[in-house]
């Protein structure tokens, strides 16, 4: 899972063309530096913003000085706002609604929940019970225990096996939270502690979008540390991205993202840490409380951000034997998943989609056929 850590906003825009992408994560953009000479120039924004334990690009196509303006100055205030009050280490509403779960765990006493938080506790029940529970924001506590929000640190070191063991014995779960009326909870299980680093990212992107929607801006891409959503198009080409190879610094991958899609991935190449000559990357299994150890990186494309992000860990979680039924719960039918030993398996929806530019000569591409 994304884990989400507290760092200053950064922030710079500008009118030049895209340059070469970086590979900061799982999916760069692919687009050309110049316009053709017989193309007319349009004007075109870019602006940075970290908040999420990543930066987050926009770029919006088509678009006037002032509603770039307009839409840099709301988009950063919306994605600041949403990073204090979703991360459960920075001392917002998330971390104190822990709190109070916590305190009241077990007692019947309802807790009353900021109304911001509301659709994506929901969401994130709807989405836990349809992933087999593979998708479990409910195990915060279990996430502090690694501290891979403090992944860079020299001394970190995974936590006592005894302490993982009592942890995942008490089965935290979404469905251990009920809401008793709109804005209540009660909570059943004094393990249960919220973070929603799998899912709170997609869902802030989905917001941003339609931030630009009604705005007028119809050309735009929002690009969070490589996950992604876009409207409209560049100019008289869709937006390309690139999908990054697991296991090397190089393009595995473009696909061509249509109007008001969006692409997540995640790969257990983006927090990690050695100890002991053992890499410990951060996606959690739920039921062993450990890493998982079945897969590299799973892409998901989908309409809806949120669950985009949420189903690309979920099925990461799920391993290359579990995902196709899990992807079929959950309503995804674009997935590609690498697993441990590098081969790729794919949906046939997303078969169509992908376009391979490097791939190991010792893997192999396998299709599924069930969905």
């Amino acid at each position: 899972m994304l884990t989400m850590s507290v760092s200053a906003t950064a922030k710079s825009y500008h009118t030049q063309p895209i340059l070469p992408a970086r590979l900061r994560t799982a999916i760069v953009l692919l687009f050309a530096s110049l316009l053709s000479a017989c193309e007319k120039p349009v004007q075109q924004y870019d602006y940075t913003i970290f908040a999420f334990g990543t930066l987050i690009d926009i770029t919006l196509y088509d678009v006037s000085k002032k509603q770039a303006d307009t839409a840099f100055v709301q988009l950063q205030q919306m994605f600041d706002q949403n990073h204090q009050d979703w991360s459960p280490w920075t001392n917002g509403d998330l971390m104190q609604l822990n709190k109070k779960l916590s305190e009241n765990a077990g007692s019947n006493t309802p807790v009353k929940v900021p109304e911001h938080l509301i659709p994506i506790i929901k969401k994130s029940m709807e989405l836990s019970k349809l992933s087999n529970n593979y998708y479990n924001p409910a195990i915060g506590n279990l996430i502090n225990l690694w501290q891979f929000h403090k992944y860079q640190d020299k001394d970190i070191h995974p936590p006592e096996p005894r302490i993982i063991q009592d942890l995942v014995a008490s089965k935290p779960q979404m469905s251990d939270l009920s809401f008793i009326d709109k804005n209540h909870l009660i909570n059943r299980n004094p393990a249960v502690s919220l973070n929603f680093g799998a899912f709170a990212k997609g869902y802030a992107i989905g917001l941003g979008i339609k931030l630009l929607q009604k705005l007028d801006i119809n050309n735009a891409i929002i690009n969070a540390g490589g996950d992604l959503s876009v409207i409209g198009q560049h100019g008289d080409r869709a937006w390309n991205i690139g999908v990054r190879h697991p296991r090397k610094d190089s393009i595995l991958a473009s696909i061509e993202v249509k109007n008001d899609e969006s692409v997540f991935t995640s790969g257990d190449y983006e927090r990690y840490y050695f100890y002991q000559s053992v890499r410990y990357h951060h996606i959690l299994d739920p039921e062993t409380g450990y890493p998982t150890k079945d897969a590299q990186s799973v892409t998901v494309l989908h309409q809806d951000p949120g669950l985009a992000d949420a189903a690309a860990t979920a099925l990461f979680v799920a391993g290359s034997k579990n995902w196709q039924s899990i992807a079929k719960q959950m309503g995804v039918d674009h997935v590609m998943l690498i697993d441990a030993s590098g081969n790729i398996h794919l949906t046939t929806a997303m078969e169509k989609r992908v376009k391979f530019l490097n791939k190991s000569p010792t893997s192999s591409i396998m299709v599924s056929r069930e969905l």
